[in-house]
């Protein structure tokens, strides 16, 4: 795994060498910070609840933007044909990529921090549930990074990979919506299938460890399944 460290950096300096990576941030925390504030100043709530309730909606149009051109750029321009002839493994490429979309995602969220600290400031923060919601979010932005991995490597058009992803992390979201719309047997199948059925567990502070492998699960499965995408690529 020694060539993933050269292509998180690659990665990074890519994002942040284009206005991508500004206009997400920007975009990102002007809507958090918008409801935060809003919660704050106009209801008087000093929590953190209404941000971990928009930042998971936030995150599914986010996500798409920031994987969709990891793999189907390199494929558009023809350097993944570059890339996959030299010595180099296929699960080391997305694994850079991803770590790279992942660190992102995390200062965006290490921006926020700020709106825990006012919160400490104007009285006593419930510490547990803010470090299980940060975690869940963390936890959560991985899973959509590895689904939307997958989408960039099926795909050499930025635009059918961003669609694509938003549109299983939306069903994923949305599972736990309409579990009243179906059976009994299979609402408990679709609800341990929810994204923000597991967030919402781990973000009132119960660390469960059926959460956390559901999203490593989808982490690991997605991750691969690019993998295997560039892995066909290299073989047609």
């Amino acid at each position: 795994m020694r060539n993933v460290l050269p292509i998180l950096r690659k990665e990074l300096r890519s994002y942040f060498n284009s206005p991508i990576a500004y206009i997400l941030l920007t975009v990102f925390l002007l809507i958090a910070g918008w409801f935060f504030s809003t919660n704050l100043f106009l209801m008087n709530q000093a929590t953190l609840r209404s941000a971990f309730g928009v930042i998971p909606l936030i995150f599914i149009f986010i996500v798409p933007a920031i994987t969709m051109r990891l793999v189907s750029e390199e494929k558009k321009s023809g350097t993944i044909e570059l890339l996959v002839t030299m010595p180099i493994k296929e699960m080391e490429i997305v694994l850079g990529k991803f770590l790279a979309a992942f660190l992102l995602l995390a200062i965006a969220l290490a921006f926020t921090l700020f709106y825990w600290f006012t919160i400490a400031l104007l009285g006593k923060a419930d510490v547990g549930p803010i470090i299980g919601g940060y975690l869940g979010l963390l936890l959560m932005g991985a899973t959509y990074l590895a689904i939307g991995i997958f989408a960039s490597a099926m795909t050499e058009n930025q635009i059918v990979a961003f669609i694509i992803s938003f549109l299983i992390i939306f069903v994923l979201f949305m599972l736990d919506k309409v579990l009243f719309f179906v059976p009994t047997g299979i609402a408990t199948i679709m609800e341990y299938m929810s994204i923000d059925y597991h967030f919402n567990n781990i973000s009132r502070g119960v660390i469960d460890t059926r959460d956390v492998i559901y999203y490593l699960s989808v982490i690991v499965l997605g991750v691969t399944l690019a993998g295997h995408m560039i892995e066909r690529r290299k073989w047609s």
